[in-house]
């Protein structure tokens, strides 16, 4: 076999997918590539092949999702943090939920703003806009005096938050060719659970300081990654989309050539992103951006059955997200482990290793679910995830229940317990973990798409901050066990609104996506 082409079979095995010749609509211009790959792999012993990751498009892409880093550490963290933030500044666990969930809910105003912000500056001034938010939270929570000092800081990062979530995806969407668009807008995900391993290290490595200065130097830190990811995002390209929605067509194409095969290729995708916004090479910028004139109008007033189609799946996929309970796991996974029985006479260092181990294991599925999207397609991981969330929980609220009424805590019901809590955060990472972010940001037409994919993230971000900041006080009331069943619950209804409203997008193109929303019988294919 040829040496030269060694790199890039291995990328298939670890990369594999459907071949690129059966499913792409630039393969008829490529007969001769596409052939001899697809007949090396055959001598080679495989059956699969992929398109080459572009690395132009690839290093936008991970520029603009190692944004969604300083999500995940802010969950991670403050995981550990409220455990010395209670006892350093003496507040009750009503005023703990208030604390975590205030994030989420605040972010919601960051999701609302970001599509009109994305539209008026581009997608990459937004990025460098939400990490510089984040650096100045940051910074008030670990010098904060006081509740309503730290409070200040968690108003003021959370509405950074909400730009990252609505951003990343969209940009990793806009730049990525169709084939591997599915990779690509699911890393902001990957590096969503990278940032909560990398805070619950941070509560292991910093639970042996004093108290007063553990919690801060936990959350101060997230200012660190926010300094490198504004400063490296201003080498990423804009994105091709908005430049032709502003009727920057050049500059739009040179983008395309660097993240396409060739410049056919690149021909081809700028022609469809014209006439998806129904302009072309004569018309001037005001009429192809239309600075978002009319599209609240268009998506919430009487909205065409397409959109309308759009908007339940998009806002259902992300409700169901959220009403899953996983951040609520993440958040109170010291308290969810404490009730599965590991004692909280422990140092809180055995606690925080418990939720490295689960971290490690989200951060594993995640990158695996990264890796098959493309191969797989969204519907099936999605299903399955779901499902799978279903019954562990269902494990999860009955060795809880075991726990409750025992007074000896078995160690078989622990051990379901933790079992339990791994498996529910591991199918997460398969399913809606990163399915949500790129079925919500490749779904709406180009015209719509930063203020619905922005409407479908404040609706995430609602039911994030509702679940957090209730789950502690629901737990008491109806116990612990009994929330993991409701939990469990949604996700059976989950499973059944994914199979019957998500169609299948593996493949297409954004400009092609919205054809399926205008059949019939799409739905359930």
């Amino acid at each position: 076999m040829d040496k030269k082409l060694r790199p890039i079979l291995s990328l298939m095995i670890i990369f594999p997918t459907r071949p690129f010749l059966e499913n792409s609509q630039y393969s008829q211009k490529q007969p001769k590539l596409n052939s001899s790959l697809i007949s090396t792999a055959t001598h080679a012993g495989l059956t699969q092949t992929l398109p080459r990751l572009n690395r132009y498009a690839l290093g936008g892409a991970i520029l603009a999702s190692t944004n969604s880093i300083l999500l995940g550490y802010d969950i991670g963290v403050m995981s550990g943090a409220v455990l010395f933030i209670r006892e350093s500044l003496m507040i009750t666990p009503i005023q703990i939920e208030i604390l975590v969930g205030s994030l989420n809910v605040v972010s919601l105003i960051g999701s609302l703003a970001s599509g009109w912000t994305s539209d008026w500056i581009g997608r990459r001034y937004t990025i460098v806009l939400a990490a510089s938010m984040f650096l100045i939270g940051a910074l008030l929570m670990g010098l904060a005096p006081s509740f309503t000092f730290l409070m200040a800081g968690r108003v003021v990062a959370g509405i950074g938050v909400g730009y990252a979530l609505m951003i990343a995806p969209v940009y990793a969407a806009e730049i990525s060719p169709a084939m591997t668009r599915g990779f690509l807008s699911s890393l902001p995900e990957v590096f969503i659970n990278v940032g909560i391993l990398l805070g619950y290290v941070s509560n292991y490595a910093l639970s042996g300081l004093p108290v007063d200065i553990s919690w801060r130097l936990m959350l101060g830190l997230a200012g660190v990654p926010a300094i490198a990811i504004g400063a490296g995002v201003m080498t990423m390209p804009e994105s091709p989309r908005w430049l032709v929605m502003e009727g920057r067509f050049e500059e739009a194409k040179r983008v395309l050539i660097k993240t396409s095969e060739d410049e056919a290729e690149a021909e081809f995708r700028l022609n469809q992103m014209k006439t998806n916004i129904r302009v072309d090479s004569s018309t001037g910028p005001a009429s192809a951006r239309r600075r978002g004139q009319g599209v609240w109008k268009e998506l919430l007033w009487r909205p065409v059955r397409p959109v309308r189609r759009i908007l339940i799946a998009a806002i259902g996929l992300n409700f169901f997200m959220q009403a899953s309970g996983n951040d609520a796991v993440v958040y109170f996974s010291p308290e969810v482990f404490q009730n599965a029985g590991i004692s909280n006479k422990q140092p809180p260092a055995l606690l925080l290793g418990v939720t490295i181990i689960m971290g490690l294991t989200k951060t594993f599925f995640a990158f695996a679910s990264a890796l098959y999207l493309d191969h797989f397609g969204r519907r099936p991981l999605l299903m399955l995830g779901s499902a799978g969330m279903a019954v562990s929980l269902a494990g999860l609220g009955l060795g809880s229940k075991i726990i409750e009424r025992s007074g000896s805590k078995p160690a078989w019901a622990i051990a379901l317990c933790v079992v339990a809590v791994c498996a529910d955060v591991s199918f997460f990472s398969i399913g809606l973990g990163p399915i949500t972010w790129v079925y919500s940001s490749e779904i709406f037409p180009m015209r719509l798409r930063a203020q619905g994919t922005s409407l479908a993230i404040a609706v995430n971000r609602v039911v994030s901050g509702a679940v957090a900041m209730s789950f502690l006080s629901i737990s008491r009331a109806i116990t612990f066990g009994g929330m993991f069943f409701v939990f469990a619950g949604i996700m059976g209804l989950a499973t059944v609104f994914f199979y019957f409203f998500l169609p299948e997008t593996k493949g297409k193109s954004l400009e092609e996506i919205q054809v399926l929303f205008e059949n019939e019988d799409t739905a359930s294919s």
